[in-house]
């Protein structure tokens, strides 16, 4: 019969004292009597007899204090965090990787409007941290912030055999004016009626970006808007890259992509990848910016326009943006490489198809730009679409909360943000 697991640690402590003690001939008669009462092994069993401690000592000693260590003020301290929480704020809550790269030149451009007053030595560690080094330091932040999609495109059949077929691995991504279209839709989640759009330009190269609302969806507004929009990009308009939606695939858009010897082409069918580039821009600029509630008012129509005007110059001039430049699949491990991260003003400047009397107008309008003011128009206005949206809806509500009455059905809206949501901070609180 073998001996239990604590019949045989007691052999062990019992055995432990004479065997250290002992000579090499006695140790070897300890050794064989402990193999034959334990069943060990010898080499184990030496092993348990030159190392064993007993159970109370090994409790003990792992609820002694471990040894104090010397504590060293950390490297960035508070200071240097308050102010990155304000820059980062600013910079519309963008990640490190992001932010890094244009710490350098956003933080003189905030000292000469006196957004910003910093200390030399809080000055020169924002200019040198790392972009892991500001993840890590505004991990906290992060966690008080949380922001759905939804897609109404209805195909266009007429013309789609006249327009080609375009991937976005297809697109020259080196000259500006190839650009993707996209309506983004503020329906509150009902479709039914009528309610506000936003048409999203993308330029693939540079990615500038510019949105407008619109009314509808209808092809004479969304044309209108696009015409509107060809005018304020700050480099001739190439190619145009769009959806299957019947708001884009229609003659009248058609004939005046012939006249004017723009490139059309459209994505494939259910293949959002292949509008990859303002697929991303109407989350990261409409979404974030705009939300998810229903707007349908001429009001909330020329609000939003107000905020796009705004908005546009703040995205172009100063939200670093990073582009992929290679894409490698190892097994189930894909390797993605991409550049740095540049505003798309910085890339229009650096871009060789430009002309230079356009460059100079970018430079000008560069120059008398305050990022934190701009910030704090978007969320001024930001706030009034919000409460325009909410106090509309606030009678459907209501009725909503009267047991036994139903309201009418308007879908699955979502909840105004909270006053802590990027949308509603606005960066004065943090002066």
């Amino acid at each position: 019969m073998r001996l239990t697991m604590k019949e045989r640690q007691s052999v062990i402590a019992v055995m432990q004292e004479r065997y250290r003690k002992a000579r090499k001939k006695l140790k070897r008669q300890i050794l064989d009597e402990c193999c034959q009462l334990t069943g060990y092994n010898r080499a184990y069993a030496s092993h348990l007899l030159r190392h064993y401690k007993p159970a109370l000592k090994r409790k003990e000693k792992a609820r002694s204090p471990s040894p104090s260590k010397k504590t060293t003020a950390p490297y960035y301290d508070e200071k240097v965090k308050r102010e990155l929480v304000r820059i980062w704020m600013i910079m519309d809550c963008v990640c490190g990787k992001r932010l890094q790269p244009i710490l350098s030149e956003i933080i003189p451009r905030l000292e000469k409007h006196r957004e910003i007053k910093l200390s030399r030595e809080v000055r020169e560690k924002l200019l040198k941290v790392s972009s892991a080094t500001i993840d890590r330091l505004l991990a906290e932040e992060k966690k008080t912030l949380s922001a759905g999609s939804r897609s109404h495109t209805k195909p266009g059949t007429l013309l789609k055999s006249q327009i080609p077929i375009r991937t976005f691995s297809e697109w020259d991504d080196a000259r500006p004016g190839f650009v993707e279209i996209d309506l983004v839709a503020h329906d509150g989640g009902d479709a039914q009626g009528e309610y506000l759009h936003t048409l999203d330009v993308t330029d693939v190269c540079t990615a500038w970006t510019e949105t407008m609302g619109v009314r509808n969806k209808s092809q004479v507004a969304v044309f209108e808007a696009l015409i509107e929009i060809r005018e304020q990009l700050p480099f001739d308009l190439l190619g145009i890259d769009s959806d299957n939606g019947g708001e884009f695939i229609n003659n009248h858009l058609l004939r005046y992509c012939l006249k004017e010897q723009i490139t059309f082409t459209r994505a494939r069918d259910y293949r959002k990848n292949d509008n990859c580039f303002v697929e991303q821009k109407n989350y990261s600029v409409v979404r974030r910016n705009v939300g998810y509630l229903r707007h349908e008012t001429q009001q909330e129509l020329e609000l939003l326009n107000e905020l796009y005007r705004n908005l546009r110059l703040y995205t172009n001039f100063f939200q670093p943006v990073m582009k992929l430049r290679s894409k490698e699949r190892d097994g189930a491990r894909v390797r993605k490489k991409y550049d740095l991260a540049q505003t798309p003003y910085r890339r229009a400047l650096a871009s060789t198809r430009i002309d230079k009397r356009k460059k100079e107008r970018l430079k000008g309008v560069y120059e008398n730009l305050n990022p934190a003011h701009l910030k704090r128009e978007i969320t001024r206005l930001q706030d009034q679409l919000l409460d325009l949206a909410t106090k509309r809806n606030a009678p459907r509500q209501e009725l909503t909360s009267i047991p036994g009455k139903e309201a009418p059905s308007r879908g699955s809206r979502r909840k105004a943000p909270a006053a802590n949501h990027p949308w509603r901070r606005s960066a004065s609180s943090n002066k």
